[in-house]
């Protein structure tokens, strides 16, 4: 299948919802999120697709320990802890720069959705770029988006541009299911809860948009740790407390899914 023209829409059988991870801006750990959150809703039963739409710097091959890929020998999607993934990190070595203009990056992202045989997924989830460019725009206007999900830290300087993501869903009319704040607060060894970088942005980001706020997400050094290793958070260390918020930000994605009038009911999940 080839991708879309500009302007086309096109469909993906056998995925019932494509969900839109966004920032305004990068170093919020939008990447992060998004690979934590699909392995948190696997862990809910869910059946998960993991694309990783960002051309230029991709990061889910080094978050599941993974790199370039021989397409003879291993097809894509590639299959890592229940999940089916993608990324332009399995086609260029990590050393070599994509030096793209806009229209190759939306070809490679529409290419990416419509000719990899996901199968059937109840999510498939989209780690988006920072910003609001050429990927995000093809995506927003061409994919069969169910929402979309704004990731941002606490402070005022990271909801300036997480304001501009939220906008850009809301004027393309792709529902924004809600906000994610990202390194919310710390947990000491006393057991106290610790706001390094402020609090409230995301809740204050929430209501100014008028959607939910999903989740707030702590801080923990083995977040970076597990990212460098190649396994998630939530699979390696799932009894930690930033395991368990993302379990819980899975089941708020959940619950937010169910109040959409066309979505396919979708099983409770005690874990």
């Amino acid at each position: 299948m080839s991708p879309p023209m500009p302007g086309q829409k096109f469909s993906l059988p056998g995925v019932k919802h494509v969900i839109a991870v966004a920032s305004g801006k990068g170093g919020v750990g939008k990447s992060t999120v998004a690979a934590n959150l699909a392995v948190a809703l696997h862990m809910h039963g869910q059946r998960i697709g993991l694309m990783d739409a960002d051309i230029y710097g991709p990061s889910v091959p080094m978050m599941f320990g993974l790199g370039l890929v021989d397409q003879t020998r291993t097809p894509f999607p590639i299959e890592r802890q229940g999940l089916k993934l993608m990324s332009m990190g399995f086609l260029v070595d990590p050393n070599q720069a994509v030096i793209w203009r806009g229209p190759k990056v939306a070809q490679a992202v529409g290419s990416f959705l419509v000719q990899i045989p996901w199968g059937d997924l109840d999510f498939l989830i989209i780690d988006l770029p920072p910003g609001t460019g050429d990927a995000q725009l093809t995506l927003s206007q061409q994919a069969p988006l169910t929402g979309a999900i704004v990731v941002t830290t606490p402070q005022d300087v990271s909801l300036i541009d997480a304001r501009k993501g939220v906008r850009m869903f809301q004027e393309v009319r792709v529902p924004v299911l809600g906000v994610v704040e990202n390194m919310s607060y710390f947990v000491g060894d006393d057991g106290k809860r610790y706001e390094i970088f402020r609090s409230g942005g995301g809740k204050k980001l929430a209501a100014e948009a008028g959607v939910s706020l999903l989740g707030e997400l702590p801080i923990d050094p083995r977040v970076a740790e597990c990212g460098d290793a190649g396994e998630p958070i939530v699979s390696k260390y799932p009894d930690s407390v930033v395991a368990k918020a993302y379990v819980a930000l899975a089941q708020s994605v959940l619950n937010e899914m169910k109040k959409r009038p066309t979505t396919d009911a979708l099983p409770e999940v005690e874990l």
